[in-house]
């Protein structure tokens, strides 16, 4: 079984025991949170879709750890003006273990 949740703003899959990377979200490493803007639902017989949600369906989940994503580089350049920019960031995430869809 899984299903198409939408969590900060971003749509995933999500199965039970799977992890997963999403932005940023409040809570403290080992608490609990769950998501009710669940998408779709397929449970190998039947397929749910939802308009635009899916009602009655939550997606339980346990935040494993807060993470910094890999640095992404930004590098602008116009050329024959004698300018360059290099900027870099790396993206908050956090990692959360798929507990179960009730």
């Amino acid at each position: 079984m899984y299903a198409i949740v939408e969590i900060a703003g971003q749509q995933f899959k999500a199965e039970a025991g799977k992890k997963l990377f999403v932005n940023l979200l409040k809570g403290e490493k080992g608490s609990s949170v769950s998501f009710s803007t669940v998408l779709l639902t397929d449970d190998g017989t039947s397929v749910k879709v939802g308009t635009p949600y899916v009602e009655g369906v939550n997606v339980k989940a346990t935040i494993v750890d807060n993470v910094k994503a890999d640095k992404v580089l930004v590098f602008k350049k116009r050329r024959r003006k004698g300018y360059k920019k290099l900027n870099g960031h790396r993206e908050s995430l956090t990692q959360i273990l798929i507990e179960e869809i009730a």
